[in-house]
């Protein structure tokens, strides 16, 4: 039984090393046969062509995602009672570590996503978490509030209106 597993996986390479040589352009003999690639010589050259390896190619364009100035000072302003881990201001993200609110008894944890340079609600997504689970929508809710609040107080403050 393990014998015929064996020989059906040899063919099964052999199968596919023919298949690779053939579409690169390798006679059986091993010598290169141009008619074997195709009738057009271009083929490889067009730019519109996407393979497997583009996934694995340095990205060349630079993607950079503005968030908003205000949200983001405000987001950091409101959880100050939070130990930041991570912050990443050209993706938009804050993660916070466990901390206790002032006054409170309960710890909580925090991840922040600013996904646009507007000041509006949508631009922002606040994940709150205690060491229970997550916390209901509208704790949460308060807390998006919050920090919408604070950026529109910041906003003011820079006479930007």
């Amino acid at each position: 039984m393990r014998r015929n597993w064996i020989l059906g996986l040899f063919i099964l390479a052999m199968i596919a090393s023919a298949c690779a040589q053939r579409s690169a352009g390798v006679a059986g003999d091993g010598t290169f046969d141009p008619d074997l690639i195709g009738s057009n010589p271009d083929e490889f050259e067009d730019p519109e062509r996407s393979t497997i390896w583009d996934l694995f190619r340095a990205n060349t364009q630079e993607q950079t995602i503005n968030v908003n100035k205000y949200i983001w000072a405000a987001s950091l302003d409101v959880l100050q009672f939070l130990p930041v881990q991570t912050v990443d201001p050209f993706s938009g993200v804050i993660v916070t570590g466990f901390g206790t609110p002032p006054g409170g008894g309960r710890a909580y944890r925090a991840t922040v996503h600013i996904t646009d340079p507007a000041l509006e609600a949508r631009a922002l997504r606040v994940a709150l978490q205690s060491r229970n689970g997550p916390v209901s929508a509208a704790t949460a809710r308060a807390v998006e509030d919050a920090i919408l609040s604070r950026a529109r107080q910041l906003r003011i403050a820079d006479n930007n209106l």
